[in-house]
């Protein structure tokens, strides 16, 4: 290899030294960073997969009383801070229904399953900014975290680099922006890192769920536990119908090679193949990022050197407040990708409701909305008769992008969405209470400044204010 190659990698593992950096994220990060240096295309080509035909249903499952909760450990993702959204803390401390946040439904669906005699154990894992103020809202919810196991465990992080030079940037005016997380794919490495999966195992964890704390849908279903432990496999990944508006997700395909699932990313997608990428017609089954892994088999791999997930390159700003300042390599790996690493994975379809994230302001007004309910094992639910489809909702990024600014336009209530198939507000508008909408609705405002929407049924129709 080139000196210079050499150069490199020795600045990041200086970078990294005493950091506390697992080896294995380490290792992933070396591996990705030759990649670049040796320019391996991050694209997962179009011609080297095939589609996924039909799955099993988790509807035709049997019921299963006997399924092994207490062999359970539920994981929760709760890395993010939503600064998409403008938040600056965890987004999972976000109200959702009432005043009820994220985290604050997630625990009562956990002591819930402990109240009707299960017992699995429950995790987070943490980013560095959002561990403290996580666990400390936590701690009101008694029970919680019973023994002495971990309440959680921390995803790593890594350098970001220079994308001229492709070393570790230097930011003197935030150094925390030198650094960035490596993905949810870095969970399994987090889990080996100090022992915690060898815990796991040894306490009688037997089985993982894991999912991301802003996906509310993502519960502990005792028929697809009861399936997975049956099925002997190490990894099993949940997917759902795509639609149109599943563009972007991460979809499942089948390559031609060996015949493995994997999971391609719209970032590993090259652009001449991102209209059959989008295609549901092609590639019918998308991630809900909803998994479940056997621990055995996870410390098997782990002590194999794997899983060796395909590296994403996001390119960003420094500081994205600073236009000029260095774009940087944000290196990451999606944890769904490892379906690829198990010999013997599979995949299962499931419905919508096991599906609802909060990655937008758009999602968040759909899950405040009528269009959900909240079951009485405090899960999100789509209203019986929207037949398992979500609406579709366009908000105008420039007036409810940001939280406080679609919090001001909302401040009166939310708008009645439960027979609504496609909301779509373009300019400064703010919502009054008692606002319908049926079928296709579209909100515009052609002044320069803010109107408000009057209360009423507003069906399959444009309402334009000026």
């Amino acid at each position: 290899m080139k000196e210079s190659h050499e150069r490199i990698l020795r600045a990041i593992r200086a970078r990294t030294e005493g950091t506390g950096m697992p080896e294995g994220t380490l290792q992933a990060l070396v591996r990705a960073v030759r990649q670049l240096l040796e320019g391996h295309s991050p694209w997962i080509r179009e011609q080297d997969l095939e589609p996924v035909g039909p799955l099993p249903h988790a509807r035709d499952l049997p019921g299963s009383p006997g399924a092994p909760i207490d062999e359970l450990a539920v994981i929760k993702l709760n890395g993010g801070l939503g600064t998409s959204m403008g938040l600056s803390g965890p987004k999972s401390l976000l109200p959702v229904r009432g005043s009820l946040n994220f985290l604050d439904i997630i625990a009562r669906q956990i002591l819930g399953i402990r109240r009707r005699g299960g017992a699995p154990r429950f995790l987070l894992m943490n980013s560095w900014r959002t561990r403290e103020p996580s666990l400390r809202h936590l701690a009101a919810h008694r029970g919680l975290f019973p023994g002495e196991g971990a309440a959680d465990f921390l995803q790593g992080r890594i350098p970001r680099l220079r994308c001229d030079t492709l070393m570790p940037v230097e930011w003197e005016r935030d150094p925390a922006l030198e650094w960035c997380p490596p993905g949810h794919g870095d969970i399994y490495f987090a889990l080996q890192a100090g022992g915690l999966l060898d815990e796991l195992i040894e306490s009688g964890v037997g089985y993982l769920f894991v999912s991301n704390a802003d996906n509310l849908g993502a519960t502990v279903d005792t028929a697809l536990l009861d399936h997975f432990a049956r099925s002997g496999a190490g990894f099993m990944m949940e997917v759902a119908e795509r639609t149109r508006a599943d563009g972007k997700g991460g979809h499942l395909a089948r390559r031609r090679s060996d015949s493995r699932l994997v999971l391609r990313e719209l970032a590993q997608c090259a652009p001449e193949d991102r209209e059959r990428f989008r295609n549901p017609g092609l590639h019918g089954w998308f991630n809900t990022n909803n998994l479940w892994i056997r621990t055995r088999a996870l410390r098997s791999l782990l002590d194999s050197g794997g899983p060796r997930l395909p590296a994403m390159h996001n390119r960003k700003r420094t500081d994205s407040a600073v236009p000029d300042s260095p774009e940087v390599w944000q290196l990451e790996s999606a944890m769904g990708a490892a379906i690829e690493c198990f010999a013997d994975s599979r995949a299962i379809a499931v419905s919508r409701d096991r599906f609802a994230p909060v990655k937008t302001t758009a999602d968040l007004l759909a899950v405040r909305s009528d269009a959900y309910t909240l079951a009485g094992d405090h899960r999100p639910e789509l209203s019986p008769h929207r037949r398992g489809i979500p609406p579709v909702i366009r908000l105008d990024p420039d007036h409810f992008g940001r939280l406080p600014d679609f919090e001001r336009r909302l401040d009166r209530g939310t708008p009645s969405l439960a027979d609504c198939e496609v909301l779509e507000v373009q300019g400064d508008l703010l919502f009054d209470a008692g606002v319908v909408c049926r079928g296709s609705v579209t909100f515009r405002n052609r002044g320069s400044g803010p109107v408000r929407i009057p209360p009423g049924d507003y069906i399959d129709r444009t309402v334009v204010f000026s």
